[in-house]
């Protein structure tokens, strides 16, 4: 059987802290305009030309006509025709698309069609002009170096004046620039607060971020239970991180509610349906030995073998165990030593599942490294 894998959701190692410069923050209010430093493209210190997208229009799509039911081969395939087809009934309306009636940013329009250097010339006066989101758009296309060359510096600088501007994103980039490159104090003291203030003003990413900040500040329950509300509103907008650490602390932290130590499963379920591999490895264990609900091996099977296709070397592990046991599976010595073989050349070595493999005879030790070594090659 396997062992039940303790995981707690502060194991997920905090931003580190690199190196230093200290940045002082002016009131957003002080300047009605901020020029900031040049932003270069090229050696030329001027903007590039404007870049060029070809766009193609989608082709029309033709609808295609559904045949009638006595069209239909006697013995041939179905022709598509759905449940409520078949019952008779019409197949309810598409709810009507709503009007956009908020003002349109042509700056963040041109971002998302990829056009940078467009979003750029537009956004960079509307920054200068002391715009919070127009001065975020400017520090992230800096910082990511899209269709410009790549200056920290300036982006810091953007970042520095979108945070004191109010903007969310901005307070947490910012913040997460300053604990990346200083390690004073006060830098740090400084990013807790603006991410804090991100945090509560809606950032999934802050809340998340944050909530690691109160448990790597206060390790043990009294951390976990500070930081839950913050994973929750960060995992009810979809943060994978952060509906991981929720299942964690509602399935370990005690006296929580019965409402929410019975939901630890159902985010650990969203949080693997996200490609979280680690919530995929703890789902397959939990369904396995039938933690934070019913026992399920075939459902087991399918997530430990999805982590370990993923390159998991303790789903690797894990998967061995199932094909040596019959869990969720048929027996398949081969298979377990290949998978085992695969754990042990990523640095993870099992005893017991080294005595099994050297338990087989030669020609199933050659089959499973032969095999190990065409997963690995993917042929």
């Amino acid at each position: 059987m396997i062992s039940v894998l303790f995981l707690q959701a502060c194991r997920i190692a905090p931003v580190a802290f690199l190196a230093t410069g200290v940045f002082v923050a002016a009131p957003a209010w002080a300047q009605t305009a901020k020029k900031g430093p040049s932003v270069t493209a090229g050696d030329n210190g001027t903007m590039p030309k404007k870049d060029t997208v070809v766009e193609t229009a989608p082709a029309s799509a033709e609808e295609t006509p559904i045949k009638a039911e006595e069209d239909k081969p006697a013995d041939g395939p179905s022709t598509g025709l759905s449940v409520l087809d078949r019952m008779g009934a019409d197949l309810p309306a598409l709810p009507a698309e709503k009007p956009f009636t908020g003002k349109i940013d042509e700056a963040f329009g041109a971002f998302q069609r990829g056009r940078y250097l467009t979003a750029m010339e537009l956004a960079l006066p509307r920054a200068q002009l002391g715009d919070p989101a127009a001065q975020t758009l400017v520090a992230e296309i800096l910082d990511r170096g899209l269709g410009v060359k790549r200056n920290r510096e300036q982006a810091m600088f953007w970042y520095e004046q979108s945070a004191n501007g109010g903007d969310p994103t901005g307070m947490f980039k910012y913040a997460i620039l300053l604990m990346e490159r200083s390690r004073s104090k006060e830098d740090r003291a400084k990013a807790d607060e603006l991410m804090k203030k991100s945090a509560d003003l809606g950032n999934a990413s802050a809340q998340f971020n944050y909530g690691q900040v109160l448990v790597a500040d206060s390790p043990g329950e009294k951390g976990l239970a500070a930081a839950l509300p913050y994973y929750e509103k960060s995992a009810e907008q979809g943060i994978a991180d952060a509906q991981y650490a929720v299942s964690q602390i509602y399935l370990n932290l005690k006296g929580l509610p019965e409402e929410k130590t019975k939901r630890a499963r159902e985010w650990l379920l969203r949080a693997a349906r996200a490609g979280y591999d680690t919530a995929q490895l703890d789902l397959g264990i939990w369904l396995v030995n039938g933690t934070g609900g019913e026992r399920d091996y075939d459902a087991g099977f399918k997530w430990l073998k999805r982590a370990a296709d993923g390159g998991n070397p303790v789903a690797q592990s894990k998967l061995a165990q199932l094909y040596i046991h019959a869990l969720g599976t048929k027996p398949d010595p081969i298979q377990a030593a290949k998978w085992f073989v695969l754990a042990r050349r990523a640095g993870l070595n099992d005893p017991l599942l080294e005595d099994f493999y050297l338990g087989l005879n030669d020609d199933q030790q050659k089959a499973a490294v032969d095999a190990a070594n065409k997963y690995r090659s993917g042929s």
